[in-house]
Parts: C-alpha cells; sequence; structure tokens
C-alpha cells in the first residue's frame, strides 16, 4: 500500500506520517518536498512514487491572516487539493482531503450535516469550500473529511496556548459564545487511515463528504475550562488562572468565527463505523502538549 501524504509538518500530517510509517510505505513530505501549487511538481511526483492513496493535510490555517492573504489562501486550500486531486485521477490513486467547518456560516442551531447548504464567511472558509469542490470535480474517488477544532501535540493549537497563558496570567476571558467539537490530531488521522483500510479489504464507500470532530459539544470557554482542570489534575499546573465567559463580540478578530461549528457525525459512523473523537480522553497526558 502506498501512500503519499503531502503537509506532513502540520498537526495532522504529523500524525499521520507516524502512524503509517510502520505500516505502508508512504511519501510523506512537507512545503519543502512538494509545494502542492505547483502543479508541474504535483503531477511529477505522483507520476514517480504512483500511490494508490494520496492524503492531502496541507492547508493555510491562518484564519484571520486569510483576510489579507486572498491569493495565497486560494492557492494552498483551493488549487492545490484540485491538482493533486486530477494528478490522483490521472495516476489511478484515490484522493482524501480534510476540509473544515468554517465552509458553514456558523449561524445555524443544530449540529451541520454533510448535505447542509455551505455560507463560508471569510477567505479561509472561502478558499477551502473552493478547495472541496475543485478535489470533487477532478476526482470522482474522493473522500473529504470537514473537521473542527484541531487540536494536538505537535504544531500550534488551543490547548497549547492555554498552557502558556496560564503560566503568566492569573486571569483569562475566553470566549463562551461559540459552539464546536474539539477534535484530537491524532484521532483525525486513525479515522482517514480507518477510512483507507476500509478501502483495502476489497469495500467501496460512498464517495463524496463526511464530518469528524469531537464529543461532547462545547464552547471555547468550556474546553478551556476542561484543559486547566486537567493540567491540574495531573500537577502540570499548580493554580489555574481564574476563568470568564465573553462573548464573540468582545474579542474583535479580522476573520468572524462561526458561533455554531458543531458537526454531525452520524454519517462516517453508519458508513465506517468511525465515532467521534473523545476529546476528554485527549487531555489524559497534558504534559504533552507542554
Amino acid at each position: 500500500m502506498k501512500v503519499l501524504i503531502t503537509g506532513c509538518s502540520g498537526q495532522v500530517g504529523h500524525c499521520l506520517t507516524k502512524r503509517l510509517k510502520t505500516q505502508a510505505d508512504i511519501l510523506a513530505l512537507d512545503y519543502n518536498g512538494l509545494d502542492i501549487t505547483n502543479r508541474e511538481a504535483v503531477f511529477n511526483t505522483v507520476a514517480e512514487f504512483r500511490p494508490k492513496y494520496i492524503i492531502n493535510a496541507a492547508a493555510h490555517t491562518a484564519v484571520d491572516r486569510a483576510e489579507q492573504e486572498v491569493e495565497i489562501s486560494y492557492a494552498i486550500n483551493c488549487d492545490g487539493p484540485g491538482y493533486l486531486a486530477q494528478a490522483a485521477k490521472e495516476y489511478g490513486a484515490i484522493m482524501l482531503h480534510i476540509s473544515t467547518d468554517y465552509v458553514f456560516d456558523g449561524m445555524g442551531d443544530k449540529p451541520y450535516q454533510e448535505g447542509d447548504s455551505a455560507g463560508p464567511q471569510g477567505v479561509y472558509g472561502q478558499s477551502k469550500l473552493a478547495g472541496e469542490l475543485a478535489v470533487a470535480e477532478a476526482c470522482p474517488e474522493h473522500l473529504i473529511l470537514r473537521t473542527a477544532w484541531v487540536f494536538g501535540e505537535h504544531g500550534n493549537n488551543f490547548v497549547k496556548t492555554m498552557l502558556r497563558l496560564a503560566q503568566s496570567r492569573d486571569e483569562l476571558s475566553i470566549v463562551g459564545d461559540q459552539f464546536g467539537g474539539p477534535t484530537y490530531a491524532g484521532d483525525i488521522a486513525d479515522a482517514l487511515i480507518t477510512m483507507v483500510r476500509y478501502i483495502e479489504k476489497g469495500m467501496q464507500p460512498q464517495w463524496g463528504v463526511y464530518h469528524f470532530s469531537g464529543m461532547p459539544y462545547a464552547s471555547w470557554y468550556d474546553f478551556a475550562s476542561a484543559i486547566f482542570q486537567a493540567a491540574e489534575q495531573q500537577n502540570v499546573l499548580h493554580k489555574r488562572p481564574k476563568l470568564s465567559s465573553i462573548q464573540t463580540s468582545a474579542y474583535a478578530t479580522p476573520a468572524k468565527r462561526p458561533a455554531n461549528s458543531r458537526l454531525d457525525c452520524s454519517k462516517i459512523k453508519n458508513q465506517f463505523g468511525i465515532k467521534p473523537s473523545d476529546w476528554h480522553v485527549a487531555l489524559n497526558d497534558i504534559q504533552a502538549y507542554k
């Protein structure tokens, strides 16, 4: 089984590389190894390696910077995935691509299902939605995994930020009116590998979009509270900061954040038997995030 992993230095790409290196013949590349926005380079790499699966974990995820870096965002989040999917179709590979809750407007009052209307509110979400469409158009045999609120031991994320701030702050104000499913990067990697294994067993899934995120749903305030509770219980923090819940309107950012990032994950469970990520379990070794 040959697998090409792009974006291998990111949170999910790192986990994928670590898990698959003993299970498959992998080619794991970061930006220095393969610029996915270069169509010729993409085709040359795929033609030479001839993977059975291409897993794209590369993305421009700087949500606020994307508002100014429009061209870069679309190049990485739309053009690159499109080129990978074109090469997958050309050389007979199956394309797996990671997307985001930001493709929705975030104004719904219940968890989003895969077929719900998209309505991204910023450049990041717009470019990621364009990437989904580019993948679907170029390669019929594709699986797109939308996820949300990603965190892990590798890279920058909310858990690491909270632990860092706790070292110098006695009080923190955290947004309490945005809700989603914190998702452990290792579980996203495992979900993608499970999808690959499903196909390797000779079964053909329904191609298209799937949702995968953490449970239970929480606000950023709830998530921060759980992080500090875990850190205190595990003696990583001697004293947790005092938390106060604030409204989104009190914390202005260049890009609009979805109030509702909750994803309905029943489709992926029904098709592949994949259950939502349990983010509480992922906080059992809080020392690993320092």
